[in-house]
């Protein structure tokens, strides 16, 4: 494993082979495999297209691309990366939720930062075609920005809330990411993205 850059002095850091090889081919393979059940159980109307816990392809972000909040292996990873997130960034963190996609050619992901559950976040490259991600370290809106190149099992942590991020149109196949999103422990305000634990749909709240 090896880390580029200081992530308090720059707010983002990469981490290369931050998972190893093998669980991030397990994980790439059975994300595959759960889009292609989602979409076979669809398609015989055994569940209905907005059912999520199989996955969406509604989501508002990036139309018509496979994606899902809260797959339960992606929340597992979410706790198993914690204690690294925590080395890398010198922060006690609580987890908030976990997000995964599958891109699809001609996908686009604009300029934005992201809501308050995502104040610590990291990407992690799970297989297909590479895509650079770009972000601006400036903190400043509109500035061309830095690319950033990974690999499978490559991660890149940002502040997600203070750096804008984007990808240029995707010229490949395919491309599987999973973002992990992280507070600090003090806020508490956003402990599983409001939900009761981890694993649990976004509309299930903790009352």
């Amino acid at each position: 494993m090896k880390t580029i850059n200081n992530f308090k002095k720059n707010k983002y850091k990469i981490i290369k082979n931050a998972v190893s090889q093998e669980l991030t081919e397990f994980v790439y393979k059975y994300f595959l495999f759960k889009r292609e059940i989602a979409t076979t159980l669809i398609k015989a109307k055994y569940i209905s297209q907005f059912n999520t816990l199989f996955g969406v392809w509604n989501d508002s972000q990036i139309q018509n691309t496979y994606s899902h909040y809260s797959d339960i292996v992606m929340e597992t990873l979410l706790q198993k990366v914690k204690p690294l997130m925590e080395k890398e960034t010198a922060l006690k963190l609580i987890e908030t939720y976990s997000y995964a996609r599958i891109y699809k050619k001609n996908d686009v992901l604009k300029r934005h930062t992201d809501r308050n559950s995502c104040a610590i976040s990291t990407t992690l490259f799970l297989g297909g075609d590479e895509w650079p991600i770009y972000l601006e370290p400036s903190g400043k809106l509109n500035k061309k920005g830095k690319k950033i190149n990974l690999k499978p099992g490559d991660m890149l942590i940002y502040s997600g809330c203070d750096l804008e991020h984007w990808r240029e149109p995707f010229k490949g196949s395919h491309c599987a990411q999973v973002f992990f999103h992280y507070n600090n422990i003090k806020d508490t305000k956003n402990k599983f993205d409001g939900r009761l634990h981890l694993g649990l749909p976004v509309d299930i709240k903790n009352k």
